[in-house]
């Protein structure tokens, strides 16, 4: 049994932690309000950019898994900070570490996106993710650290609530069968992380020596657009069809100026104006996760959803 610090709680940071656990690794997870105990889990109340407190809740792991993420308008600010500490705590205490990122690194591509293209970001928020790993790649170049990267496109899935595009402002309305509300072009192909996988990534590079110095994409299944994915729902929840109307650009404007999220989300609009398709074949053929299959995923969401919301009443 070995030591893993899972730093964030959001929907990777838990699925991750919870899937360790499972394992049977300890589990030491750092959020800043910290939370109550679970089995196989220590919760420990630490903001992450205290370095040297961060080495010291680090001490003795075999890992870090570095899931969490700032505000998203608070990018620019908050990342730097954040990202030298946990390569500090991962040089400190010679833990391997394994960071989450994401796709926004790329900026618009044609074509398939692959992990041998080169991080051309001009938005703020990609050029900070970008960043990011390249100060973990350089500190495992010289050999200071252990890092690897594991880029996942939108999450979706079972714990997945705000921010992700089939969350929140969808699912609770298709199972309803009411109309949903798509950014961008509703029939451009999608590349969808389901959130198992994403968790089952992170652990496996983890301990995959071959893995570190580089990054890899989430197995992702075949590409589906929004109004194909909103179908699948709602054909499984059995309220469908469900109509998807794209969101115009005027209205997004006006709400933007009330939400700082979607004031945001008007960097990466061309993630959902094209086709924005990851190409996951390199881990595939390095490793064993595989993407859930997708009629799985979709069942899987839809149960964990009509669960949430009877829940709540």
């Amino acid at each position: 049994m070995s030591l893993h610090v899972v730093i964030g709680f959001g929907p990777a940071g838990a699925a991750t932690a919870r899937l360790l656990a499972e394992e049977g690794h300890a589990v030491r997870v750092v959020t800043t309000s910290g939370r109550g105990p679970e089995p196989g889990i220590e919760h420990v109340a630490l903001d992450a950019t205290d370095g040297a407190r961060l080495i010291e809740v680090a001490q003795g792991a075999t890992a870090i898994h570095s899931c969490a993420a700032p505000p998203y308008h608070r990018w620019a600010s908050d990342w730097p900070p954040l990202a030298s500490s946990v390569c500090a705590a991962a040089e400190a205490t010679g833990a391997t570490l394994v960071m989450l990122g994401n796709l926004y690194g790329y900026g618009p591509v044609d074509g398939l996106l692959t992990e041998e293209l080169p991080l051309a970001a001009t938005g703020p928020k990609g050029r900070v993710r970008a960043a990011v790993w390249e100060q973990a790649r350089q500190l495992h170049e010289q050999g200071r650290i252990k890092a690897v990267e594991v880029r996942a496109s939108d999450f979706f899935g079972p714990g997945v609530t705000d921010g992700g595009h089939l969350a929140a402002r969808v699912v609770p309305r298709l199972l309803r069968g009411k109309p949903v509300s798509a950014l961008g072009d509703p029939d451009a192909p999608h590349s969808w992380s389901y959130l198992p996988d994403v968790a089952r990534a992170l652990v496996e590079v983890a301990g995959a020596e071959r893995a570190w110095g580089r990054a890899w994409h989430v197995p992702t299944g075949p590409a589906l657009s929004t109004r194909e994915m909103v179908d699948l729902l709602a054909a499984q929840a059995e309220t469908g069809p469900v109509a998807v109307r794209r969101l115009s650009p005027v209205v997004l404007g006006i709400a933007a100026v009330f939400s700082p999220l979607l004031r945001e989300l008007r960097e990466i609009r061309y993630q959902f104006d094209r086709p924005f398709v990851a190409d996951s074949r390199a881990y595939e053929a390095a490793f064993s996760v595989r993407a859930t299959p997708v009629e799985e995923q979709v069942k899987a969401t839809v149960e964990w959803w009509r669960g949430r919301l009877a829940a709540a009443g």
